[in-house]
């Protein structure tokens, strides 16, 4: 059987930066994101999925019913994760059709509403911790703070944030239907904004939470659930560094998950940027994965061929 590769693209993917936040830049970006991917696919018989944050897009939708609570209805944040799913999930199948018809390759993507099961009483709902929406300077932070009770936080030396909860995923609703399509020849965007998280009650019913569940995690356990061999996780760096911006940063090309255990423990990664990206790739090896990889979306082919990225082994 072709091997199965899952693909977490980060915000980097879908937001160039600051000032290209419009919805024609996200297409212009996710369209270049899109290319690398296909160049992951020529010359491979590869089983592709592919993930995707959505924090930006998700604070967009917050802010804008914030604005308009004079005159409509807010929006609750596991529909704002369905928004984001539809209308991402919409901007990747699209570019991906169109990037795999300039190369020539017969490959078809489609996207699928995920739902991901989070615990009731995760101990995450009492703190929030997960950044959504645009950086802000401190001040901006304590006016939003103080003026619509945000819980704020600095995110890793660029700016303060909003956050809220982001609860453990525990299962992947919607696997069986993406192992379907994997198994029909399609491209599959999945557990786009780490999945719509939802709980059940004692009779099986779901219900929407108010919650954003980390993309690198859901990811993680959707690469686990498929049997996936590779999980690659797309980033804004080729690869991963030690003493990452210090004069002593140094680029890691293979290490072992003992290895990025300890990197973990001495702190060289930051909480929101790398730290959940490396933990992350860290869970799938030691829950049957065979590889990880972290890089930016132009390594992508590279890095599966074993020329570029940081790569995580067991």
């Amino acid at each position: 059987m072709p091997k199965t590769v899952v693909v977490a693209i980060g915000g980097n993917s879908l937001i160039a930066d600051e000032e290209h936040q419009t919805v024609p830049d996200q297409y212009h970006a996710v369209e270049a994101t899109c290319r690398h991917l296909t160049a992951m696919l020529e010359g491979r018989d590869l089983r592709l999925v592919v993930t995707h944050g959505n924090g930006p897009q998700v604070g967009f939708i917050l802010r804008r019913s914030e604005l308009a609570s004079g005159a409509l209805h807010s929006v609750p944040l596991d529909s704002c994760v369905a928004d984001t799913q539809g209308a991402l999930g919409y901007q990747i199948q699209c570019a991906l059709h169109n990037a795999f018809l300039r190369a020539g390759l017969r490959r078809r993507a489609v996207s699928v509403v995920t739902q991901v099961l989070v615990e009731a009483h995760d101990p995450a709902f009492l703190k929030p911790n997960k950044p959504i929406g645009a950086f802000m300077s401190r001040e901006k932070a304590e006016e939003h703070r103080m003026k619509e009770r945000w819980e704020v936080v600095e995110d890793a030396g660029r700016g303060w944030r909003r956050v809220v909860s982001s609860p453990v995923p525990r299962a992947i609703l919607e696997v069986d239907a993406v192992r379907h399509l994997l198994d029909g020849g399609f491209v599959v965007i999945a557990a786009g904004g780490g999945g719509i998280a939802v709980v059940q009650d004692g009779q099986g019913a779901l219900s929407g939470a108010a919650a954003v569940v980390d993309k690198d995690f859901a990811s993680c356990l959707l690469a686990h659930e498929l049997n996936a061999e590779t999980l690659v996780i797309s980033t804004a760096v080729e690869r991963v560094c030690l003493d990452f911006g210090k004069p002593t940063e140094r680029a890691l090309a293979t290490v072992t998950v003992a290895e990025a255990k300890r990197y973990i423990a001495e702190g060289h990664f930051k909480p929101g940027s790398m730290l959940p990206k490396v933990q992350a790739i860290v869970q799938f090896l030691e829950g049957g994965g065979r590889e990880g990889l972290i890089t930016d979306p132009a390594h992508l082919a590279a890095a599966l061929g074993g020329g570029a990225g940081t790569r995580i082994v067991a």
